[in-house]
């Protein structure tokens, strides 16, 4: 996948729900995609965790870890991530465990610390529960990762797997500075999620993580992953017509009026209010989005100006085909 100069290239998908089609035919676009990114040598396949969300139709990333990890061979498989205060961390390790049992030197359990939702859907997701709060969310990540094998947490009475060969290579995912110290701190591999951060402070956050880095054991040096928006097509006109459809469900993200992913059609006919327009000036969308040749050159200006180790695509579209000729032309151009 990668030329000498050039990092490893991984996906991140969302199992992007349409209108006019329904969740299962979601996760079927997700699987085609993340069979076409194996094809084409990308370094992982990662789904996010979202809940009560019209256009999302991925709400439990180890389910469907296993069916994307089942219609794959090579490509390494993860969350990207799972909230961990909506979980248990015993259970998180269990369903990780054993899908490493599974898929053996193949899974990424990346961890994120946000709900993934609104406020009423993560009370109904954490219950009654004294012990899914946000304020442990440092304690329940050192338990995980205690129950995933990592040697410097004193191990306790319960274990996540019998007889565990090998571990989920675990991720601390995060948007803020908060996540990157704390991944710093506990030796992990960071994820900083630009592909969403509005004013983006990923030049801080990512040198407090690499000041602050403690080696581990399974991470000796600061490991850092980058995430962007992506998408291209023959021409840049194509690309922004394209990417129409992004724009307006972060529209829909800001303003409340939630819904399936419109057509490209129907994002460039939207009425929209004078306020919406000012608003949607302001939004990322689609942060490269042009000819392949386009969105490589801002790719690499990221991954000089971050030193990321590794990039990952983001990048919400209506039709599942044209994630996968989105991805193919940036693979081409990539190995070049």
């Amino acid at each position: 996948m990668t030329a000498p100069t050039r990092v490893p290239l991984s996906v991140l998908d969302l199992a992007t729900v349409r209108e006019g089609y329904g969740s299962a035919d979601a996760l079927r676009g997700t699987i085609e995609i993340a069979r076409a990114a194996d094809e084409l040598g990308f370094a992982r396949f990662w789904v996010a965790e979202h809940h009560n969300m019209p256009a999302v139709a991925s709400t439990s990333p180890p389910v469907l870890i296993g069916a994307v990890a089942a219609h794959t061979r090579d490509i390494r498989v993860g969350s990207g991530g799972v909230m961990l205060p909506n979980h248990m961390p015993f259970v998180v390790a269990e369903q990780f465990a054993m899908l490493e049992a599974l898929y053996p030197g193949r899974v990424d359990l990346g961890i994120g610390r946000a709900p993934g939702t609104d406020q009423a859907t993560a009370a109904a997701l954490r219950g009654a529960s004294p012990y899914l709060k946000v304020e442990q969310f440092p304690e329940h990540l050192r338990s995980l990762l205690g129950l995933l094998g990592d040697a410097r947490v004193p191990a306790g009475k319960v274990s996540a797997t019998p007889a565990p060969e090998t571990f989920p290579e675990v991720w601390m995912l995060g948007s803020s500075t908060y996540g990157a110290q704390l991944a710093g701190a506990l030796g992990l591999p960071f994820c900083y999620a630009y592909h969403f951060a509005m004013g983006s402070d990923v030049d801080r956050a990512l040198g407090l993580y690499r000041d602050g880095f403690q080696p581990s054991p399974r991470c000796p040096r600061p490991w850092v992953m980058v995430s962007a928006s992506v998408l291209a097509a023959e021409t840049t006109e194509e690309a922004l017509f394209l990417a129409g459809p992004s724009r307006m469900m972060a529209l829909s993200l800001r303003t409340g009026r939630l819904g399936p992913i419109v057509s490209p059609q129907t994002a460039a006919q939207r009425d929209l209010s004078d306020m919406e327009r000012a608003m949607l000036e302001t939004l990322p969308g689609t942060q490269f989005s042009g000819t392949a040749a386009e969105v490589v050159a801002g790719l690499e200006a990221l991954a000089e100006r971050t030193g990321a180790d590794e990039l990952i695509l983001a990048g919400s579209v209506y039709d599942p085909a044209t994630r996968i000729d989105s991805l193919t032309r940036i693979a081409k151009e990539w190995i070049r």
